[in-house]
């Protein structure tokens, strides 16, 4: 018969640090992203803290995302840095969160153009009562210029981003 040498403190200690954390990594991190990021044309959402992205979605867009939105109905997301400054539990869809387009220069190159910037564009979860289509909707860009994710990454998105984080909305 073999024997099974002994570990040593520290070795205990580390095997449980090593537990813990796969364990609890997702709890470890809740409500700890400090920027968010979407590249529109790889249709992903990036939640990061310190430079390190700890969460990665794929999300739906406007039903026409290409360049940056001009103009109320034009279904386009909009592209640059704003700020995700408020949220609404009570939202249509499960749970949103607000983007601040439009700003300054989006409002003055619309009113250039004699229309309006539009606005009300967030970060939401699926319809409410539709979240078993999902599977579905997130395949294909079906927003009026908002991302869309399933209702389960908008729960988790709710959880770990605070208002005030700031989002980079790429082409």
């Amino acid at each position: 018969m073999r024997k099974v040498p002994a570990m040593s403190g520290n070795r205990i200690r580390a095997l449980g640090a090593l537990v813990f954390s796969l364990f609890f990594a997702g709890e470890a991190t809740a409500g700890k992203a400090d920027l968010v990021r979407l590249d529109k044309s790889e249709r992903r959402l990036e939640l990061l803290a310190n430079g390190v992205v700890l969460r990665t979605y794929n999300v739906a867009l406007g039903a026409n995302p290409a360049g940056h939105k001009q103009r109320e109905g034009d279904e386009r997301t909009p592209e640059g840095r704003y700020i995700l400054d408020w949220r609404n539990s009570k939202s249509a869809f499960t749970k949103s969160i607000h983007v601040s387009y439009p700003d300054k220069a989006d409002k003055a190159r619309a009113r250039r153009a004699g229309v309006s910037p539009g606005g009300d564009i967030m970060i939401h979860g699926q319809p409410k009562g539709y979240s078993w289509w999902a599977w579905l909707t997130q395949l294909f860009d079906w927003t009026n210029g908002c991302i869309a994710v399933t209702d389960d990454e908008m729960k988790e998105i709710w959880d770990m981003v605070a208002d005030g984080t700031p989002i980079e909305i790429s082409p």
